[in-house]
């Protein structure tokens, strides 16, 4: 469960921490938080650090809200066996983050892939994501090459991973 703050008129207000103005620390700790919940494969989860109302760009769908984001990583992970995923901070300003990721798969042939891409996020005072822009692209590989085997290791954080 998210933390919660209260806000003006005393409701409670969704927050994920840390929140922006980000600096070098605060945007790694971002991008790692945001590796582990998406390793879980639990839509629900990972569905909680986005706004109500987040808009994505996910290849070629436009995803509005958590209902539609819980859908998406629903049938996501449905089909994409043996997720693992590495993201890796590029830059930050601000309330913005942009990142480069690779995961990989197997569908359900036993066919791997491992799948290279670039998110640009943008965030709320409250530390939520509002915008999440993803372009992604997919490589065959075999499961000799897999370099990417469950979760990161805590050691690991913050490492940088091979380019191809």
């Amino acid at each position: 469960m998210p933390p919660a703050r209260r806000g003006m008129m005393g409701a409670m207000t969704e927050t994920r921490p840390p929140f922006p103005p980000f600096t070098h620390e605060t945007a790694l700790q971002k991008v790692q938080a945001a590796e582990d919940a998406w390793n879980t494969c639990d839509p629900e989860h990972v569905s909680l650090a986005y706004t109500p109302d987040s808009q994505w760009r996910n290849r070629s769908e436009h995803i509005v809200g958590r209902a539609e984001i819980v859908a998406f990583l629903t049938r996501k992970w449905q089909r994409e066996l043996d997720y693992s995923l590495r993201k890796s901070l590029w830059d930050f300003h601000d309330n913005r983050i942009a990142v480069r990721f690779q995961y990989e798969c197997h569908d359900d042939t036993g066919q791997w892939y491992r799948s290279y891409g670039n998110e640009l996020w943008e965030f709320t005072p409250s530390g939520l994501m509002a915008r999440r822009e993803a372009s992604i692209n997919d490589v065959p590989i075999t499961e000799s090459e897999r370099r990417h085997v469950g979760p990161r290791p805590a050691s690991e954080h913050g490492q940088d991973f091979p380019l191809w």
